[in-house]
C-alpha cells in the first residue's frame, strides 16, 4: 500500500515508525515535509516551501488560523502532485498542529487518517493560567481557544488519533477521545540506559563521573514552561547546602512555549540579573552548556546523581522518559503528565512547580541521604523500559496501522 506521513519538521514523532513501515519493502512510503527533510531509507522525502506568514493586521484571535490555512494550502498543492503521479495513499500519518492535516481528506476522500493527538488548548486547567502570580485575563483564555480552530478541523476529518499519554488524550473534547489511542512514541532504551563508567567533559575541561555530585538540568530551551525560574531560584541554598555538588544546566536560549523574556533578554539572562549564577561564590560549580549532541546529553543524565524535571500541565518532554531510563534518580514538578509516570518515593521524588524552597529541600535531602539511590534508579529505568520503550510502543503503533488498513505491515 501507498503511505503518507507529513510534518513541517521531518521526521519529528515519527522518525521511528516511518522506516518501519519502509523496512518490508511492501510499501511505498512519503514524507511530506517543509524544506529538504532528512535520509530515511526506504521512504520518500517531498519537499514543500513555507507559505507567507500571517497577515500581522489579522485579528490576533485569528492569526493563528490564517498561518495554519496556508500551511494547509501548500501541503494539498504537494499532495495534488503525488496524486498527478499516481500516489494515493491508503493511510496518512500526520501532526496537525501547523495546519499541515486540514485539507488532507480534500485531496484523498478515501485515505484513512492518524492524526497525532499532541495537545489541544484551554483556557483554564493546564499551562494557561496555572502560574498564580500570572493569571490569565479574558483576552487571553479566548485567544487560547481559538487556537483550537485548525486542531478542530483537522480532527475531525480524522479516523483515529494517537497521544503519546493518557493526559494529552483526556485534553482533547470528549467527542473525540474515544478514537484517540494512547501510545507513547518510543524510547530506544538498549541505546538510553545507565553506564557507571560514563564521563562527561564541562565547557571548562574539567570531567564528571558518577563518583561526583552532580544536579542535571535539561530542556530544549530554559523558560519558565519547562521550571527553569524555579530551578534557578533553588540553586543557592542547594548549593550553599551542597559544598561539592556541580550543576549542569542544558538547554537553548530561545522560547519553545510560552512568553519571551522582557526586554528581548534570554530567560537565561533574565534569570541572571534575579539570581547571578556566573559570578560570585557559586561561578565554578554552576555550568551551562548550550544544547548539546544526543551522545554528550546521554553521557551528562549518566553522571547525574539528582535529575531535575519541572514542566507546567504540558506536552510531556522525550527528556523526562530518557532520564529515567538511564536510570537518573528523578525529581519532578507534580503536574500531569509527570504523574502518569512517576510514582512518589517508588521511582524518584515529586516537589511543588511553583516552590523553589520545597525544590532545594528535596533535592538537598535526597544528596544527603543515598540509601535508596540504587532502588529508586532501577524503578526509574523499569517504568520507562515496561512503558516507553520503543520495543513496546513500536509494535502497538504498528498494530494499530494495521487495524485500521486492514493490510499487513
Amino acid at each position: 500500500m501507498d503511505i503518507l506521513f507529513i510534518h513541517q519538521n521531518m521526521p519529528a514523532q515519527f522518525k521511528n515508525l516511518a522506516p518501519a513501515l519502509a523496512a518490508s519493502g511492501k510499501h511505498r512510503v512519503v514524507f511530506v515535509t517543509r524544506g529538504k527533510g532528512v535520509d530515511i531509507p526506504g521512504v520518500r522525502c517531498v519537499g514543500y516551501e513555507a507559505p507567507r506568514p500571517a497577515n500581522p493586521t489579522t485579528h490576533h484571535y485569528v492569526r493563528l488560523y490564517e498561518a495554519s490555512v496556508r500551511y494547509g494550502q501548500q501541503v494539498a498543492r504537494t499532495l495534488l502532485q503525488l496524486k498527478r503521479e499516481g500516489f494515493v495513499p491508503t493511510i496518512v500519518i500526520g501532526h496537525p498542529g501547523w495546519g499541515e492535516m486540514m485539507f488532507v481528506r480534500d485531496v484523498f476522500p478515501r485515505a484513512v487518517i492518524l492524526s497525532y493527538a499532541e495537545f489541544y488548548y484551554h483556557g483554564a486547567g493546564a499551562d494557561v493560567g496555572f502560574d498564580p502570580a500570572q493569571p490569565a485575563d479574558l483576552d487571553t483564555v479566548c485567544r487560547t481557544r481559538a487556537r483550537n480552530a485548525h486542531l478542530l478541523l483537522s480532527l475531525d476529518m480524522a479516523d483515529a488519533g494517537i497521544a503519546p499519554t493518557e493526559w494529552q488524550r483526556s485534553r482533547h473534547p470528549a467527542i473525540y477521545q474515544p478514537r484517540i489511542r494512547t501510545i507513547f512514541d518510543g524510547v530506544e532504551t538498549d541505546v538510553v540506559k545507565p553506564d557507571p563508567a560514563a564521563r562527561f567533559r564541562l565547557p571548562d575541561g574539567r570531567t564528571l563521573s558518577r563518583q561526583d555530585e552532580v544536579i542535571t538540568y535539561v530542556a530544549r530551551n530554559l523558560e519558565p514552561y519547562r521550571g527553569y525560574p524555579s530551578f534557578i531560584r533553588a540553586l543557592p541554598a542547594i548549593l550553599t547546602a551542597r559544598p561539592e555538588a556541580q550543576v549542569v544546566i542544558t538547554g537553548g536560549d530561545q522560547v519553545s512555549y510560552g512568553a519571551p523574556a522582557p526586554e528581548g533578554r534570554s530567560w537565561r539572562e533574565q534569570m541572571e540579573l534575579e539570581v547571578p549564577l556566573t559570578t560570585g561564590p557559586f561561578a565554578d560549580r554552576v555550568h551551562f552548556t548550550g544544547k548539546l549532541s544526543y551522545a554528550n546529553y546521554l553521557s551528562l543524565l549518566r553522571v547525574s546523581s539528582v535529575h531535575t524535571y519541572l514542566t507546567v500541565p504540558f506536552v510531556l518532554s522525550w527528556s523526562f522518559v530518557e532520564a529515567m531510563a538511564t536510570g537518573c534518580v528523578m525529581i519532578a514538578s507534580d503536574t500531569a503528565p509527570v504523574l502518569e509516570f512517576l510514582e512518589p518515593g517508588i521511582n524518584g521524588h515529586l516537589v511543588p512547580f511553583h516552590d523553589p524552597a520545597a525544590i532545594a529541600d528535596r533535592i538537598i535531602a535526597t544528596l544527603a541521604d543515598r540509601s535508596d539511590h540504587l532502588r529508586l534508579r532501577k524503578a526509574a529505568r523499569a517504568t520507562a523500559v515496561g512503558r516507553c520503550a520503543l520495543s513496546v510502543c513500536l509494535p502497538r503503533q504498528m498494530q494499530l496501522v494495521e487495524q485500521l488498513t486492514g493490510v499487513s505491515v
